[in-house]
């Protein structure tokens, strides 16, 4: 994998827990030199910090996504709504905000890599096997079929429309985190969307109505005023 990270804190730390998970870290600390050591060492995933110096990781981003389809998680500090947005229309595949806990960067490294073509079929991340072949999710009482499209909450099958499977699959590959409503909205609906926003707060509403044990209490599709929603069923 490469490192792009020019913050030393960071770098020594990131490597030494990253090798005894099993990665092999090759580390730029600028994004010149990560576009270059991506063109010597053909990484199988990238870790770019969004504020490398010389070339920004938004950068080193677009140009290797106009290359390649190798997963990119973007890194950074700020953790605001428009970095997010930028980040994943450039290409990225996931983001992690500073500071970060190296189990939850592993999850959603693996998580990535098993969503790559040629990924594993099945890994284990926090105590739970996704099945990539057959396109299965499960934790929380909640089992998704991607491939056919069904949906099971404590053992029973529940029946959702498009839009809403989309957006459950969208909240669980993302469990534990905060999901901004543009995001949700640019996701699920397309960024060309431009009707009313409380689309979402109903498709919401009818999730919690199919999933949860109490809707009125919702402990699985959680709020975070002012900002989203969060699948708060699984925690890394």
């Amino acid at each position: 994998m490469l490192l792009a990270e020019d913050e030393e804190s960071f770098v020594d730390a990131l490597v030494i827990g990253l090798t005894n998970e099993g990665f092999r870290v090759i580390v730029a600390r600028d994004g010149i030199e990560a576009l270059r050591l991506y063109e010597e060492t053909d990484p199988d995933i990238l870790l770019l910090d969004l504020m490398l110096p010389k070339l920004s990781g938004i950068d080193v981003c677009r140009t290797v996504r106009a290359r390649s389809r190798v997963p990119i998680i973007m890194v950074t500090a700020k953790g605001t709504e428009i970095d997010t947005v930028v980040a994943l229309e450039m290409g990225a595949d996931d983001y992690v905000t500073k500071p970060y806990r190296l189990r939850e960067l592993v999850a959603r490294m693996r998580a990535v890599l098993r969503r790559a073509p040629g990924g594993p079929d099945a890994v284990e991340v926090g105590g739970i096997v996704d099945v990539e072949n057959e396109g299965v999710w499960e934790a929380s009482g909640i089992k998704m079929d991607f491939d056919q499209r069904r949906a099971f909450v404590r053992g029973e099958e529940v029946h959702l429309r498009r839009k809403e499977f989309e957006l459950l699959r969208l909240l669980v590959e993302n469990s534990g985190r905060v999901l901004t409503r543009d995001v949700l909205i640019d996701r699920v609906w397309g960024t060309d969307y431009i009707g009313d926003t409380k689309t979402l707060d109903v498709h919401i509403k009818r999730l919690r109505s199919r999933i949860e044990a109490d809707p009125s209490t919702p402990t699985l599709i959680t709020t975070v005023r002012g900002v989203g929603y969060r699948f708060a069923g699984l925690s890394y």
